[in-house]
């Protein structure tokens, strides 16, 4: 009876277990004391010089980076494959991903408002100490970068920095970039053409992890998984007013000569005075001839008239061959 009553009690005790293990696979337990959720793992001396044997980048004063973007693994929920690269613009943070809900959270500095963008791109190619050249609509924006048309040589002063991640999408290269910059106080903001800043001691870090070929996800601006490529359109170019050139003085304008016809004789009636008549000068006057007196000549006496009756004499001159009377 009591062997009976035993492998009862075992065979109860065992269902109750049995019990409860089916039943904490449903329900969440709650361990009294249980340790919490592992805090972000900070790398130590990250920032300190680093030289790659062709240029040496200093040390940053890691105190004056905030906490939030110095580079650190940390818990990311997602379903992603590790060495997807995640890129979070509203909150300015970049997640290399590491395993499952894993990843490497970095600082970076997006692109200016009209610049950003969002959607999934591949890693293309990457170089160190790249090349520069700046686009024509940023030559445009800023007359002073014209000096590097043909290309700025990579090294410290680089605006791409120590590395650069090229990224294409759908086969296509819009000119986005995950690269280095010396101006590392720029973390954290909104300070980029659409490129994706890191500091860089952390984008040679994600330089040596990626090979090619890994898939980059661009959040909107609202932290939401993008669904499709949106590409702004650049603001448009404000170019500066040319400065105003003096008027040049208008020339003189010279009337045309009227030539006139040359004057005619007219013998008839007097001819018609023309409008504007030629100035002439005057001929000098010819010197009045002297005139002598020719000697009168003693003209045959004419005969009388019948019945015209002279005297003989005319004790006058006479006028007209005639003997003026009276």
């Amino acid at each position: 009876m009591r062997a009976t009553s035993f492998s009862a009690l075992l065979k109860l005790s065992a269902m109750a277990v049995l019990s409860a293990g089916l039943l904490s696979a449903c329900v969440e337990t709650t361990v009294p004391g249980a340790a919490p959720a592992a805090a972000p793992v900070v790398t130590e001396n990250v920032y300190v010089a680093k030289s790659d044997g062709q240029f040496t980048v200093p040390a940053l004063p890691v105190e004056k980076i905030p906490e939030p973007y110095r580079r650190q693994v940390v818990d990311y929920t997602t379903d992603q494959a590790p060495g997807t690269i995640i890129i979070d613009p509203a909150h300015k943070v970049l997640y290399y991903v590491t395993g499952k809900n894993k990843a490497i959270r970095y600082g970076i500095a997006v692109g200016k408002a009209g610049f950003q963008w969002s959607g999934e791109a591949i890693v293309a190619n990457k170089r160190p100490w790249p090349t520069w050249t700046p686009p024509k609509e940023m030559i445009a924006r800023k007359p002073e970068l014209s000096k590097w048309e043909k290309g700025q040589p990579g090294g410290p002063t680089n605006p791409l920095g120590a590395r650069a991640i090229y990224l294409t999408s759908g086969g296509v290269d819009y000119g986005y970039r995950i690269h280095g910059t010396p101006e590392w106080q720029s973390i954290g903001r909104n300070a980029s053409s659409g490129c994706i800043r890191m500091i860089n001691q952390d984008v040679m870090d994600l330089y040596e992890r990626v090979t090619g070929g890994e898939k980059v996800i661009v959040l909107t601006a609202s932290g939401e998984m993008p669904k499709g490529l949106s590409i702004p359109k650049p603001p448009a170019v404000k170019k500066a007013a040319a400065p105003a050139q003096p008027k040049a003085a208008a020339p003189a304008v010279v009337p045309a000569l009227s030539v006139l016809p040359p004057p005619s004789i007219v013998t008839g009636p007097a001819a018609a005075t023309p409008a504007v008549a030629p100035a002439t000068t005057p001929a000098p006057a010819a010197p009045a001839a002297t005139t002598v007196p020719a000697p009168a000549a003693t003209a045959p006496a004419a005969a009388p008239a019948e019945d015209t009756v002279m005297p003989a004499t005319c004790p006058v001159p006479l006028v007209d061959g005639k003997c003026p009377q009276g």
